[in-house]
């Protein structure tokens, strides 16, 4: 998601000199340190506190569990797409990016800062390493391959190590069909996670789905079905390298490379333990292996896996965020500008920047005059390409957006309706449903925009029913596709034996919390096709 850079963190720092003396904390270890827990305590310490998590779903979680504390009233969260914000909030609960910046807290916390080596993000969470402060206590969580970064950017912050609680260690190679109950398989691409879950579905009763491209919604109902033993295996991408805390004990690698937007490309040590590491939570023990005809690791990988210790990052992703909005050249220029701290890179053209520079190339370009022409315009290219089409493409609803902003003041209602009804069809395969919900977000995201539509509540109330009711039809069709609801009774019942007994009803039919297991004549049982 794009950063809104046009607001810079400035007042927190001097001069904006990073280099300052200043209160900070890095508490940095692998997976399972209690890291994000020991934040959002130090937070709710305080009288009142932000935190920037890496992923919507991670913060919503955090939300729930602020609220469960402190009250909704006390605690806000904001987002691309959702913004929940009481009268006077306490606690602040966002995603890095939609972080405000003009509001002063006791305690700022940033969490997985090792995203700003990402070529797409990283650029924003670096932005918060240097400039987001509390009056208080400022901690930045992640792991161990930041500090010697840290070290050099912030030489004054103060660097905590925290150990691991359990030990993970190195299984080897097993057929998909052999992986230990409570695994999670992963894979980089939708196509081989469908696979993998048809496979486990014949020989083990079924998996739950877990992928970046799904909706908080639909993960949370997937992460829920594999949470509460309806199944005992998870086939996923990465995305359960952040934030998730699952009960696994078990990580088996199907494949070691995977596409990141750029090129095909083998993952890195610290990725791989990254992912890894979600097996084995609190103070149980954790495996990974491999699987799928994936090679086996070899020592060197398997040792820097088992003991976290990974190749330490010494550049970070970098974009200015002093803009110059007096024109679209002037900003051009000023998103041009390149660090002049050895530890930092300018980030690679993002889509905010391909957007700019599509509506700088068309009619609407012509629109952007004066600062606030300019700052707008900046403003509408930091809606995310959530579809994935080409810059092209994904700068047209950019430009129309302007467009209208500037003409009308407000987008087109037509023209919003027009596209939320599009999306509003719970119909279709999952590759649709994931489609549409992509389509959404896209909507959600311009409604939860302030002034850039007549009814803005309406239309946020509007496009959350649909990706919700979008969601629910997703989740039940992936459950339908890649769980056999008998097969997995049937294994849950053998496991545990204090579930209820089999039914026979006078027809001879067996059935199992409702689910028909076969029927009975006699001696003789029948097992239900």
């Amino acid at each position: 998601m794009a950063a809104l850079a046009s607001v810079t963190l400035t007042p927190y720092i001097a001069g904006n000199d990073f280099r300052a003396p200043q209160s900070v904390k890095a508490i940095l270890g692998p997976t399972n340190t209690g890291k994000t827990y020991f934040a959002i305590e130090r937070m709710l310490a305080h009288p009142s506190g932000m935190i920037g998590l890496p992923l919507r779903l991670l913060a919503r979680e955090v939300y729930q569990r602020c609220v469960e504390r402190v009250g909704e009233q006390a605690v806000a969260l904001v987002t691309g797409e959702e913004r929940i914000v009481p009268a006077k909030p306490r606690y602040w609960v966002c995603t890095v990016e939609a972080m405000p910046t003009d509001i002063r807290v006791d305690c700022v916390a940033i969490d997985e800062i090792q995203v700003a080596i990402d070529f797409d993000r990283g650029h924003v969470f670096t932005d918060r390493i240097l400039n987001a402060r509390g009056t208080s206590e400022t901690l930045l969580l992640g792991a161990a391959t930041m500090a010697p970064v840290i070290r050099k950017l912030l030489p004054h912050a103060d660097i905590v190590d925290r150990p691991r609680f359990s030990q993970l260690t190195y299984s080897g190679s097993k057929k998909i069909s052999r992986q230990p109950a409570r695994s999670a398989i992963v894979a980089f691409s939708a196509r081989q996670v469908y696979a993998i879950a048809e496979l486990i579905r014949r020989e083990r009763g079924g998996a739950a789905v877990v992928m970046g491209a799904l909706s908080p919604r639909t993960r949370n109902a997937q992460v829920e079905l594999y949470q509460n033993g309806d199944v005992d295996f998870l086939v996923a991408t990465d995305a359960i390298g952040m934030g998730l805390n699952l009960d696994i004990h078990h990580v088996a690698f199907a494949d070691d490379s995977k596409f990141d937007g750029h090129t095909s490309r083998p993952l890195t040590a610290a990725e791989l333990g990254q992912i890894a590491g979600r097996a084995g939570r609190h103070a149980r023990n954790g495996t990974f292996g491999v699987t799928g005809g994936t090679e086996g690791f070899d020592e060197e990988m398997v040792v820097a896996l088992e003991t976290h210790d990974f190749e330490p990052i010494k550049v970070l992703q970098w974009r200015n965020n002093r803009l110059d909005f007096s024109s679209i050249n002037a900003l051009r220029d000023s998103l041009e500008m390149v660090p002049e701290h050895r530890s930092l890179t300018r980030v690679p053209v993002a889509t905010d920047q391909h957007a700019l520079e599509f509506v700088a190339r068309n009619e609407a370009g012509q629109l952007a005059r004066g600062l606030d022409g300019a700052r707008l315009l900046w403003e509408c290219c930091q809606i995310p390409d959530y579809q994935g089409i080409s810059p092209a493409n994904h700068g047209e609803i950019v430009t129309r957006i302007y467009s209208d902003l500037v003409k009308r003041g407000k987008v087109n209602e037509d023209w919003i309706a027009e596209q939320v009804r599009f999306c509003d069809n719970a119909s279709g395969d999952i590759d649709t449903l994931s489609n549409r919900i992509r389509q959404i977000r896209t909507w959600t995201f311009v409604a939860n925009r302030k002034n850039w539509l007549a009814d803005p509540s309406h239309w946020r109330e509007k496009t959350r029913d649909i990706e919700d009711r979008l969601s629910d039809a997703l989740h039940e069709r992936l459950t339908q596709r890649f769980v056999d609801r008998r097969t997995s009774v049937l294994l849950r019942h053998l496991k545990d034996k204090r579930m209820v007994s089999p039914e026979i009803n006078s027809q001879g039919e067996v059935r199992l919390e409702g689910h028909l297991i076969g029927t009975l004549e006699g001696f003789r049982f029948t097992l239900a096709r």
